[in-house]
């Protein structure tokens, strides 16, 4: 009788986690049809758009062949952001390199990413996570804006309750990032980051000497702007901006993703 009721709270359990994969989303507007409307108006809270929900690139490219079985079933369900294999794409003359960086991105990219730290189960840092195939989810509250990543259980925290940045912080992988408003949108500027960070597929690299600002913005309910300025004299010539555009994410919630358990692939890259 107790294996008996033992086993029957189990499949209880299981039935109920299993019901968050489909688990509806509260509040979110509809159009007439009863389908989502992803243009409604942005929601607000304490008078300033709410950035709350969970977001994923909404430019994502085709799977690629490598990542295809015999079948054409992909690999990765989700895609990766058009971004994600070169963060420059569609800068005029592409990123502006210091000599150095340039060949070491060149190297990188002959080395076939062995190196990625992402590859290797490393934080993906950001403005990097905002190409990658992984959910993110902003929860907004007074004075924080916490940034839950499903890769590897990550966060990443944006005070915004007036805190000047610190004035000698130990370098992260996501640095020390401190935000206010200016009319709808967020202004974030992050300083403290690690001196080996990789920006995207191909390697670009984010330095110790780094300065990021980002602009957040919610057109609508459905959709999220990005803007990130990355100011890096040691990496970069001059600064340079690229906008990251962010979908919903409807009706689930996040599932562990963490990179390592079971995993096998990091014995077959290159030069292992």
């Amino acid at each position: 009788m107790h294996g008996t009721l033992v086993a029957a709270t189990l499949i209880l359990c299981v039935s109920l986690s299993a019901q968050w994969f489909h688990y509806p989303t509260p509040g979110v507007p509809r159009t007439a049809a009863g389908a989502p409307d992803l243009n409604a108006r942005t929601p607000r809270t304490g008078g300033k758009p709410d950035l709350s929900g969970m977001w994923l690139a909404s430019n994502p490219l085709p799977c690629p062949p490598v990542l295809r079985s015999d079948d054409g079933d992909c690999a990765e369900k989700t895609g990766l952001s058009a971004q994600a294999p070169n963060i420059g794409l569609g800068l005029p003359g592409g990123l502006p390199y210091q000599p150095w960086a340039a060949e070491l991105v060149k190297k990188r990219k002959e080395d076939l990413g062995k190196d990625d730290p992402h590859a290797k189960c490393l934080p993906a840092s950001f403005p990097r996570a905002y190409g990658l195939p992984h959910i993110q989810k902003v929860v907004q509250i007074p004075g924080l804006l916490l940034m839950l990543d499903e890769f590897n259980a990550g966060y990443r925290q944006i005070f915004t309750d007036g805190r000047a940045l610190p004035i000698d912080p130990q370098p992260s992988w996501n640095g020390y990032s401190s935000g206010k408003w200016e009319g709808d949108t967020l202004v974030v500027k992050t300083i403290g980051f690690r001196d080996d960070l990789w920006l995207d597929l191909q390697g670009d690299p984010l330095t110790s000497a780094a300065n990021v600002t980002e602009r957040f913005h919610r057109p609508d309910y459905g959709h999220l702007d990005i803007e990130v300025t990355v100011d890096d004299l040691k990496a970069y010539t001059k600064p340079w901006t690229v906008t990251f555009k962010q979908a919903i994410v409807l009706d689930t919630e996040l599932v562990d993703e963490i990179c390592l358990e079971n995993e096998k692939s990091v014995l077959h890259l290159a030069g292992k």
